[in-house]
């Protein structure tokens, strides 16, 4: 992987002068083989020829190891590779004069814009990425659930939520179910427990997420479970980022459903205290998986 800083050599232009008598075929050749601060060299690889590929637009909405899966302004997907050849340039001087982007900058919600080559095999590899100041600012506060401006943090995981789409596009890995006493939104001791398990297995899958939804049983009125249910799931919420360390930016907005889809017998007290629950849902991507 090559960096760039995006700020011109004195030492390149004087080398530039040295070279001036050229032939001008070495000349046109150099010229036709790379533009745009891609370097030319990189048409050849061990996979075979590489051809000119498109440039890709969008935010960086999934990452498994060397390969991103950029998701464009109308939806769709792409999964660029990148490897050693890739050239990372962050714009506006994000860096300063002695740091350099890495590997690392490459976070979940970065707008970037990657010029491509395309492989023999159809594949597409990054020659060059390029992202924005106030835009890795932005992904990387949500990746560190920082403190940096609580408005602009929330702002910013909103807008990131935004973009997670339909439900269906996402797997249920597991669900757990907490449960409350009548009429209260108290977690247990033992729900305090499970919560936290939950989160500690969810933490091990790649860009796992969290969906939490409150129920209630058939007593009392549809106004007042419809509350209840809400209270619990963010009682639930706060549990899992307070106490848990579950992120901020990886938990979807909670919902409550009342007496919705109930789990057990509503006119029993034993199926009443199955249905007194929030569900905790740990979801993966499809489109990640498929990384």
């Amino acid at each position: 992987m090559r960096f760039m800083s995006g700020k011109p050599s004195h030492h390149l232009l004087a080398l530039a002068m040295l070279a001036m008598p050229v032939s001008g075929g070495l000349m046109a050749q150099t010229q036709a083989a790379g533009s745009d601060d891609v370097a030319a060299g990189d048409d050849i690889n061990i996979y075979g020829q590489r051809i000119d590929g498109p440039e890709v637009k969008g935010f960086i909405s999934a990452r498994k190891d060397n390969r991103l899966q950029v998701t464009t302004e109308d939806g769709s997907r792409t999964v660029v590779a990148f490897d050693e050849a890739t050239k990372l340039k962050a714009t506006s001087g994000l860096f300063g004069r002695r740091t350099t982007p890495t590997t690392e900058s490459l976070l979940n919600g970065l707008p970037v814009t990657i010029k491509t080559a395309q492989l023999e095999n159809g594949e597409l590899v990054a020659r060059q990425i390029t992202f924005r100041n106030n835009d890795f600012k932005t992904a990387a506060m949500i990746r560190t659930g920082t403190a940096q401006g609580f408005e602009e943090q929330t702002a910013a995981t909103e807008a990131l939520r935004g973009r997670v789409g339909d439900i269906d596009q996402y797997n249920v890995k597991s669900t757990i179910n907490v449960n409350f006493d009548t009429g209260k939104a108290v977690l247990s001791q033992q729900a305090k427990a499970d919560l936290c398990n939950a989160a500690a297995t969810a933490e091990g899958m790649d860009n796992a997420l969290l969906l939490v939804v409150g129920y209630t049983d058939a007593t009392g009125s549809e106004d007042f479970n419809q509350v209840l249910s809400e209270k619990r799931a963010a009682r639930v919420v706060n549990y899992l980022q307070q106490a848990c360390r579950w992120k901020p930016y990886r938990m979807l907005t909670p919902t409550g459903m009342a007496m919705a889809d109930p789990v057990a017998d509503n006119t029993t007290p034993e199926g009443k205290a199955q249905n007194r629950r929030v569900a905790v849902n740990v979801l993966v991507s499809k489109a990640v998986e498929g990384l």
